[in-house]
Formats: C-alpha cells, structure tokens, sequence
C-alpha cells in the first residue's frame, strides 16, 4: 500500500474474485491495523487483534470473543 511518499508493504489486501456468497467484497480493502500508522472507525483508534497474523480491528464497541494470541482461550 502507498500513499502519498509512504508505503507500507503488505499492509492491505482485497479478494479480486471472491467464492459468491462474499462477492461485495470485490472492490473493497482490508488494512492490517499494525501495518499503518493510525485507523480510525467513527473516530476512535482500532487497535489490532492479538497475535500479529489478523487484519481484525477491535474497538470499544466490540464485544467478544475476539480471538486472542497464542495460548489463549480462544486459540
């Protein structure tokens, strides 16, 4: 992903010809949180999920489970 003068090398993905039942996919993007330097829903901050591998965001208004690390409950 670039914008402007910065990039940040495998920080987004897209499905460009998704299985049918997710064909709204197309078009849109995915952005690991840990990969930019800051995103936002409605204002606040996500923060990603544990474990570095997801591209999930978690916000306050989130309510679990959300899957966890390594060797946590939800793993």
């Amino acid at each position: 992903m670039v914008v402007g003068a910065a990039a940040a090398p495998s920080a987004a993905w897209t499905y460009l010809r998704p299985v049918p039942a997710f064909a709204e996919l197309v078009g849109h993007w995915a952005f690991f949180p840990q990969s930019v330097d800051r995103c936002t829903v409605d204002g606040e901050v996500v923060r990603p999920m544990d474990g570095g591998v997801y591209g999930g965001w978690v916000t306050d208004a989130i309510v679990g489970p959300i899957k966890g690390g390594p060797g946590t409950a939800h793993w």
